[in-house]
């Protein structure tokens, strides 16, 4: 056995070991289907799992196949959507059903690049879609796969970028389970993260989040969330219930309505706002 096939042999055992005793469970990981992979896959962007879990669940009793998806109306989404954030993600699941229904014969193509075309779907997405819902060796990079390589591979050292794991991570890969080694992957991740406090601050690519609280990004939600529950109403009614809602709150309501509307996400008739 060659020197680094021996090395390979041992890092897999180290993690399936791991795996096998600490295991976690969620819904998306039993009775796999592709629709139930994409969508937890896009919901899991930026999302902690113990907020997607509930939503997700939900989610499927709604919307149980690309076909139902793709039929529902925007407001229908957006209201299923709530609590997630980044409402721009499921307008663009909500798009990409469409898409798969109208060109794709209701089938997700296995093809990552193709994946890609799809909106909100960039190459770290594609290629964990595909090996979680086809069981297909395709590399890719999220949170906690990166914690364990930086953490086995790169301890002590500061600005390592992707591009140094993205080698590692193929080198490692068990061609043979891609699916179910992606998952202990991340399942030791989450250990390192949990029990070691092993962050990501040395991945050249590491931020962390702005605070929700005062953002933006917590006006977004106030309105759609709003218009999800209201329906149609005027501007000045509406930033009022923003002020009501939000209080402390010191963003333009009416630019962030705008630009809500350029990207769809709320649509203006009469000097009316609605989903």
């Amino acid at each position: 056995m060659k020197k680094d096939d021996r090395k390979i042999d041992i890092f897999q055992q180290k993690i399936y070991d791991f795996y096998k005793k600490n295991k976690r469970n969620f819904v998306w990981r039993e009775n796999i289907t592709p629709y139930k992979i994409f969508i937890s896959e896009v919901m899991l962007q930026q999302t902690q799992t113990a907020r997607v879990v509930p939503k997700f669940e939900a989610w499927i009793q709604k919307f149980p196949d690309f076909q139902t998806l793709a039929q529902a109306s925007q407001h229908e989404v957006l209201s299923a959507w709530q609590g997630l954030g980044y409402n721009r993600r499921g307008l663009a699941v909500h798009a990409s059903a469409k898409k798969i229904v109208q060109e794709f014969f209701k089938k997700l193509p296995e093809d990552p690049v193709i994946l890609q075309t799809f909106p909100g779907i960039g190459p770290n997405t594609a290629g964990s879609i595909c090996a979680f819902a086809f069981n297909i060796p395709v590399v890719f990079i999220e949170t906690n796969i990166r914690t364990v390589f930086l953490h086995e591979f790169f301890l002590g050292q500061a600005q390592v970028s992707d591009r140094e794991l993205l080698p590692l991570i193929e080198k490692y890969m068990d061609v043979q389970s891609p699916r179910e080694w992606c998952y202990a992957l991340m399942d030791y991740g989450v250990y390192l993260k949990k029990k070691l406090k092993a962050t990501n601050k040395n991945s050249k690519h590491y931020s962390r989040q702005s605070r929700f609280v005062g953002s933006k990004r917590q006006v977004r939600g106030a309105v759609v969330r709003i218009l999800t529950k209201i329906g149609k109403v005027s501007f000045d009614d509406l930033v009022a219930l923003v002020a009501q809602e939000l209080p402390k709150n010191q963003h333009d309501v009416v630019k962030i309505v705008e630009q809500l509307a350029v990207e769809k996400l709320v649509q203006v008739s009469d000097d009316h706002l609605f989903l």
